[in-house]
């Protein structure tokens, strides 16, 4: 009889653990699907590497807003990459200003993240902190959208099509890129291949946020920040005044196309005000 007693105990706690099991495969991939929507945790389901046709689509406008969605997944999941890495210094700063003591894990990944953005912490003090986050911050949808519109002809240049290469990067090893047709000569760069339009993305943002070239860009956004407003592209193209050596006719090109297309950005993304 006692062997039967503790055998329905048995069953009877296996059924609560079934029902406790079915219930959190019900529930919980609400809470996970909230937790994934941050940083790196979330994963691009969009990466391409293929280039539609943009150049076989007549309609100027049907182009645009397909070309910008085209692009849009890539940007958004690198800038919630470079979120989620500014989430994290920021945690760090935190940790210093109240006297924590940093794990081991926290000081490899504050080193990779510094590494990436090509910054040496020499020491862990607010002052270098503060320089890191200058570089580890996200770069306005519309700056990038516009850019890649003007580096390639709305998708349908050269680089685009052959190299996914979508902001005219250069890269300076024989045989590393595509070759320019109109190169000057005496000049040995090549024009950079990337796998898929994810890459060439991460490889345009890592550039404005870590190059030399790029301090004016950084700089203005860092005094946005402090001033507690959000950085526009507006705000940040005159940062890319090195970007070309047409210089400030290249800026004004940038600020007129993002003048004109305001309208194909707006249609583009995500709605995150009330209607």
């Amino acid at each position: 009889m006692k062997t039967g007693k503790v055998g329905l105990f048995t069953i009877a706690l296996g059924l609560v653990i079934t029902l406790i099991l079915l219930v959190r495969l019900v529930l919980v991939p609400g809470s996970e699907d909230q937790i994934q929507s941050l940083g790196k945790a979330v994963k691009n389901t969009e990466i391409a590497s293929v280039v539609p046709d943009f150049a076989a689509i007549s309609d100027v406008s049907e182009k645009k807003r397909a070309f910008f969605a085209f692009l849009k997944p890539s940007i958004k999941h690198q800038n919630a990459i470079i979120q989620d890495e500014r989430d994290f210094v920021i945690g760090i700063r935190n940790q210093i200003v109240n006297n924590k003591e940093l794990t081991e894990a926290d000081e490899f990944r504050l080193q990779q993240i510094s590494e990436k953005y090509q910054y040496t912490v020499r020491s862990l003090n607010i002052g270098n902190i503060d320089t890191l986050l200058t570089r580890v911050d996200i770069i306005p949808e519309e700056m990038v959208l516009i850019q890649a519109a003007n580096e390639t002809g709305w998708g349908s240049s050269r680089f685009a099509r052959e190299g996914l290469n979508f902001f005219g990067q250069w890269c300076f090893r024989k045989g590393c890129g595509l070759v320019p047709q109109s190169r000057t000569e005496g000049l040995s760069h090549e024009v950079a291949l990337f796998k898929t339009v994810e890459d060439s993305v991460a490889s345009y943002m890592r550039n404005l946020n870590s190059n030399a070239a790029y301090s004016l860009l950084r700089s203005i956004r860092a005094d946005l920040r402090a001033q507690n407003k959000t950085p526009s592209a507006q705000d940040l193209v005159y940062g890319l005044i090195n970007y070309s050596e047409r210089q400030e006719a290249y800026i004004d090109e940038l600020l007129e196309m993002l003048r004109q297309n305001q309208r194909f950005l707006v249609d583009n993304n995500e709605k995150t005000t009330a209607v």
